[in-house]
C-alpha cells in the first residue's frame, strides 16, 4: 500500500479509496458459502421483479417500500442504528415533522455503498440526483442508476446527453418527495468526507438540508473501487447480518440565497474583481470562474460537509474525485 501513499490525506494520513478487507475465518467458509447459496437466488429474484415488475405497478408508497425492505432484508440488513440530532430515544413522533426529511426538503447523504440509495428509497421514497465537481446542476436519475453509479468509475464531467437541472427546479417539478443529493460525487470506504461539489448551492432558501451520514458493519460492503461487483455479492450474502448506522443532524437552510446575504457578498466580490484584474465582472465569463462559490457559499457546504464528518465520526479530506480518478488508474493497473 506504500505505492499509494499520494493517495492519503496529508493532513489526516486517512486513505478514503482503499477497499476494506474481509475478515473471516477459513474455519466458517463452508457456513458463508451456504449462506450465499441460498441467498444469491432469492436476491435476484425479488431485486428483479421489483425493478422490472413492481415499480411500475400502482402498488402505493407502502407497496414499493414493503418490496425494497424486502430486498434489503434478503442478505441480511435489519439491524438500524438510527439516531437523530436534538431527539431522545422514544421521543421521536413529537418532533417528526421537524426532525425527518419530508416531501420538498433535501437530503445531503455521505456515498459508500448501493445499499444507501436502496436504505434511503426504502424510508423516504425520494427523488435521486447525480452530481458533478464541474458544475452546480444535478442530473435526475433512478433508484436503480443511483445503485449501479456506487459501482462506476468517477466522474467530473456529466455524460454529453445528461439533462442538467437545479435543485430549485427538481423541487418543483416534485413536489410531494424529497430530493437526494451526493455531494462528494463518488463512493469512498466510509473513512472521510469529500469536498463538496457545488450542487447544493442551488437549494432554494426555504428547503431544508438534512444531513445523513449512513456507516455500515462491516465496513467491507462499501465499494470504494468500481466494477467490483463480485466482491460486494459475497461480502454482502455471505454474512449472516448487517448493521446500518443511520445518523441525521438538524437541517440546513441554503443562506447563500438570501438576498442580503447575496447583495452584501455581490458587491465585496465586485470590489475584489476591479481591484485585483482591472476589469467589470461582467466581462470575465470563463467557465471556472462560473463556478466559483462565494464567502456564504462555502460557509454552506462547510457546514452540511462538518455535520457528516461529525455524525460520522470521521474527518474532512483534501482528496477529491480527480484524486480517486488517479488512484483508480494506478491500482487496475498495478492489480494487472
Amino acid at each position: 500500500m506504500e505505492k499509494f501513499s499520494q493517495f492519503r490525506d496529508r493532513g489526516s494520513g486517512i486513505a478514503p479509496f482503499f477497499p476494506i478487507a474481509t475478515q473471516s475465518s477459513s474455519i466458517y467458509l463452508p457456513f458463508h458459502l451456504f449462506l450465499l447459496l441460498i441467498r444469491l437466488p432469492i436476491l435476484f429474484t425479488v431485486t428483479l421483479s421489483y425493478f422490472f415488475v413492481l415499480q411500475w405497478l400502482p402498488i402505493g408508497s407502502l407497496g414499493k417500500k414493503a418490496s425494497l425492505w424486502l430486498i434489503l432484508g434478503t442478505p441480511g440488513v435489519w439491524w438500524i442504528d438510527l439516531q437523530i440530532d436534538g431527539v431522545k430515544k422514544g421521543s421521536l413522533a413529537k418532533h417528526h415533522e421537524e426532525r425527518l426529511p419530508q416531501p420538498g426538503s433535501i437530503i445531503a447523504c455521505s456515498y459508500t455503498s448501493p445499499l444507501d440509495s436502496l436504505y434511503l428509497a426504502a424510508i423516504f421514497d425520494p427523488v435521486f440526483t447525480a452530481s458533478y465537481p464541474s458544475t452546480r446542476l444535478v442530473q435526475h436519475i433512478s433508484l436503480f442508476h443511483a445503485m449501479l453509479r456506487a459501482f462506476q468509475y468517477p466522474q467530473l464531467e456529466p455524460p454529453k446527453n445528461a439533462k442538467l437541472i437545479d435543485l430549485q427546479t427538481l423541487l418543483q417539478q416534485f413536489p410531494g418527495q424529497a430530493v437526494v443529493v451526493y455531494p462528494e460525487c463518488t463512493t469512498t470506504n466510509g473513512r472521510g468526507i469529500l469536498p463538496f461539489s457545488p450542487s447544493l448551492l442551488t437549494a432554494p432558501l426555504e428547503a431544508k438540508i438534512f444531513p445523513i451520514s449512513l456507516r455500515y458493519t462491516a465496513p467491507d460492503i462499501t465499494t470504494p473501487i468500481p466494477g467490483r461487483y463480485i466482491s460486494f455479492v459475497w461480502n454482502l450474502l455471505s454474512k449472516p447480518t448487517h448493521c446500518i448506522r443511520v445518523r441525521i443532524a438538524e437541517s440546513v437552510h441554503n443562506t447563500s440565497q438570501s438576498p442580503a446575504i447575496r447583495t452584501s457578498t455581490s458587491q465585496i466580490e465586485r470590489e475584489m474583481l476591479y481591484d485585483d484584474r482591472g476589469s467589470s465582472p461582467d466581462t470575465l465569463l470563463s467557465s471556472e470562474d462560473a463556478e466559483s462559490m462565494n464567502v456564504a457559499e462555502k460557509r454552506v457546504l462547510d457546514k452540511v460537509a462538518e455535520a457528516l464528518a461529525r455524525l460520522g465520526r470521521v474527518k474532512r479530506v483534501g482528496l477529491g474525485v480527480k484524486d480517486k480518478d488517479e488512484f483508480v488508474k494506478a491500482w487496475t493497473k498495478q492489480r494487472r
